[in-house]
């Protein structure tokens, strides 16, 4: 039951204070005691009730009996007391929501925010670096914008050689006062991070370099002046031919089915002797012969070889590990877009550029 209301016998403003501080330390009082559900419900009809609220009580009791002159006054004070009780009320749930804020267990795994689908390229990269991975090898990166000296001679290919006529070069503007191993250059292949890890690395080395290219090339139904390529590099003592053969035989069977067959044929590449190119069994028709691999049974993918001693010579200048003598290596490289025409049935490389929503939804 609601206690009885205290008689204000004068309406100045210290008897104001007086009575008001009664009343809230009485509200203070009980205000600790807030801590269910139904201790806050029966504080609150306890002064805020509609028919015998305390407050109700008081105003009945102090209001209506005061002089005119005296209500104001009264009237501020009563609303304060009516403040300090809905802030009590209110307390103990802004209380219980930032115990809840700080409650949250940080070690559980926190809610994901999916920007969307890999892009086609960029997850049949990943696949192919993955399969490298599962065989010990490391993951590499350079820059795109590289030197003559890493992107060509440190390859061997010397100036003038023939073979950097056919990489279609885009070299950077305002580059003639430099010396030309020094000039600039967007890189053409990602063998660059090839010699850059080498100096940077004694052997034994295993890795695998997945990046953007740039060549001067006319975009096509096959080619583009900026295309992806994931390249490998193992060195080690004793690398023989038969370990480079056995490791891309079981690349192509990870990407492409354990049916398909690989196999090998003479070529040349200024950074590595004895090259090859190799082509596999056609997923097509399985090397029956159709109009995708020209009725040959076979699609060429990509090339490699073992790494030239010259090649070692220029990583030796900094790194002597790479004795030609003692140590040797194979090396190859392969184009993503070539890889993901195949696994996607794609037959404009453009497509892959072009944003076009309705290609791209096809892989979602």
């Amino acid at each position: 039951m609601n206690e009885a209301i205290p008689q204000l016998l004068s309406h100045d403003e210290p008897s104001l204070d007086a009575a008001f501080a009664t009343l809230a330390e009485e509200v203070r009082g009980e205000t600790p005691a807030l801590t269910t559900s139904e201790a806050q419900e029966n504080f609150r009809l306890h002064w805020l009730g509609r028919k015998q609220g305390r407050l109700k009580l008081i105003s009945e009791a102090w209001l209506k009996s005061a002089p005119p002159e005296a209500k104001k006054a009264l009237g501020i004070r009563f609303n304060q007391l009516k403040q300090q009780i809905e802030a009590a009320l209110e307390a103990p749930a802004s209380a219980s929501e930032k115990s809840t804020v700080q409650g949250i267990d940080i070690t559980l795994p926190g809610t994901l925010r999916a920007p969307g689908i890999p892009h086609p390229l960029l997850k049949t990269m990943h696949e192919i670096v993955g399969v490298f991975h599962h065989l010990g090898y490391s993951t590499n990166l350079g820059p795109q914008v590289e030197s003559d000296f890493y992107n060509f001679e440190a390859l061997n290919f010397p100036p003038n050689h023939p073979a950097r006529d056919t990489q279609d070069t885009l070299v950077i503007a305002s580059q003639q006062s430099r010396p030309s191993r020094d000039r600039l250059l967007m890189r053409t292949h990602t063998s660059p991070v090839q010699i850059r890890t080498m100096i940077a690395q004694a052997p034994p080395i295993r890795i695998v370099i997945p990046g953007k290219v740039h060549r001067n090339d006319a975009a096509d139904a096959t080619h583009s002046p900026i295309f992806h390529q994931v390249e490998g590099l193992c060195v080690d003592n004793n690398i023989t031919f038969s370990d480079l053969k056995g490791t891309l035989d079981h690349a192509m069977k990870a990407l492409f089915g354990s049916s398909v067959k690989t196999r090998f044929f003479p070529s040349f590449f200024p950074f590595t002797e004895p090259s090859a190119d190799v082509q596999i069994s056609c997923i097509f028709c399985g090397g029956k012969g159709c109009r995708k691999c020209k009725n040959s049974g076979w699609i060429e993918l990509l090339g490699c070889g073992l790494v030239d001693p010259a090649v070692f010579a220029f990583a030796a200048e900094k790194q002597p590990a790479y004795d030609p003598k003692k140590i040797s290596g194979f090396a190859f490289g392969m184009g993503v877009e070539r890889i993901a025409m195949m696994k996607y049935g794609v037959s404009e490389i453009g497509q892959f550029y072009a944003g076009d929503m309705r290609f791209l939804n096809q892989f979602a």
